[in-house]
């Protein structure tokens, strides 16, 4: 690919703005100037790439008019304060956050849905657990799903790097044989699950499960389709594991189930009579582990999987590239 872009990056100091930046030289991205840009607090520090040091700039200060694709790996409301800058300015934008009313897209499920955006381009990449999902029952649509029941148990990066640090002062604290007094979380997180991510609204849900549900609808091109979730936190750095039962039209042919999964992009199946985990398989790469590929014990329409992936990599910054690497080759 002869033409190179001017990118920015929103949120470089995050987890994900830094794994992003990583990403994109692992994959010879057509990067020719990268602007690397964060809040007031973060600027000043550098992030490598390609052998070099780049200076983290405040976000407040920057012309967007010096890029033309800008990745928002930042909170929401960084996205809603300079989306409208960037996309007046002419740039391409993808936004991981989940605040623009923007189509949200996994290369591996629905990619045709980026030939029908104008420009300048407004894309979304889903939440982490949408995209994993995601990536495993796009193939599985001919089973005609009627029903997905979800169970994700979300590791502490998916709220931030403060949650990072706070599960391991926890850990050492309790190690160490010392009192421990929650910060970050309301109660012990090391060595303990908590049975929801965030504060419930009125019914008892959390904004994650009630974006994790629109988002794998639209991903799916499922807008009926049913969908309960519960996300809970697990005392794990990085690496998301899901528990998914899925209700279908007809009897599971598991050997169909298995030969799908084998061959769809984006997945890794595990052989039966043995399971992926998040530390000692997901973390790191750029896949989608699935296992435990089984029907209903008494149910011949259930199909129930175990699927496990790294949440800060394949779920957010990976995609993130993978949706640029796609728009530069046919809108861009």
């Amino acid at each position: 690919m002869s033409q190179s872009f001017d990118i920015a990056v929103i949120g470089a100091t995050g987890t994900v703005g830094e794994t992003l930046v990583q990403i994109l030289e692992e994959r010879d991205f057509p990067v020719a100037n990268l602007h690397l840009l964060a809040s007031s607090e973060s600027a000043g520090h550098s992030v490598p790439f390609r052998g070099k040091n780049v200076r983290v700039r405040e976000v407040d200060e920057f012309d967007f008019g010096k890029v033309q694709l800008v990745f928002f790996a930042a909170g929401p409301a960084v996205t809603i304060s300079f989306a409208p800058r960037a996309t007046a300015a002419g740039c391409t934008v993808i936004d991981l956050s989940g605040a623009l009313p923007a189509p949200q897209v996994v290369p591996e499920a629905n990619p045709e849905v980026l030939a029908t955006l104008g420009k300048p381009v407004q894309v979304g990449s889903p939440s982490a657990a949408a995209t994993a999902l995601a990536v495993v029952l796009a193939p599985l649509k001919d089973l005609d799903i009627q029903r997905v029941t979800l169970t994700a148990a979300l590791a502490v990066s998916s709220q931030g790097r403060e949650a990072v640090t706070e599960l391991a002062r926890q850990t050492a604290e309790l190690l160490n044989v010392r009192p421990l007094e929650p910060r970050f979380f309301d109660r012990q997180m090391a060595f303990n699950l908590l049975a929801q991510v965030g504060k419930p609204d009125a019914e008892g849900h959390v904004s994650l499960e009630k974006r994790l549900v629109s988002e794998l609808r639209q991903l799916l091109s499922a807008p009926l389709l049913k969908i309960s979730v519960t996300c809970i936190q697990a005392p794990v750095f990085f690496g998301d594991s899901y528990s998914v039962s899925l209700q279908t039209a007809g009897e599971v042919d598991l050997a169909a189930v298995n030969a799908t999964l084998e061959a769809a992009a984006g997945i890794e199946l595990v052989e039966a009579g043995d399971y992926p985990t998040a530390v000692g398989d997901a973390v790191g790469q750029d896949v989608v582990y699935v296992g435990r590929v089984r029907r209903g014990v008494d149910d011949p329409c259930e199909l129930n999987l175990w699927l496990t992936a790294d949440n800060v990599r394949k779920g957010a910054a990976l995609n993130a590239v993978q949706l640029a690497e796609l728009l530069i080759k046919d809108l861009l």
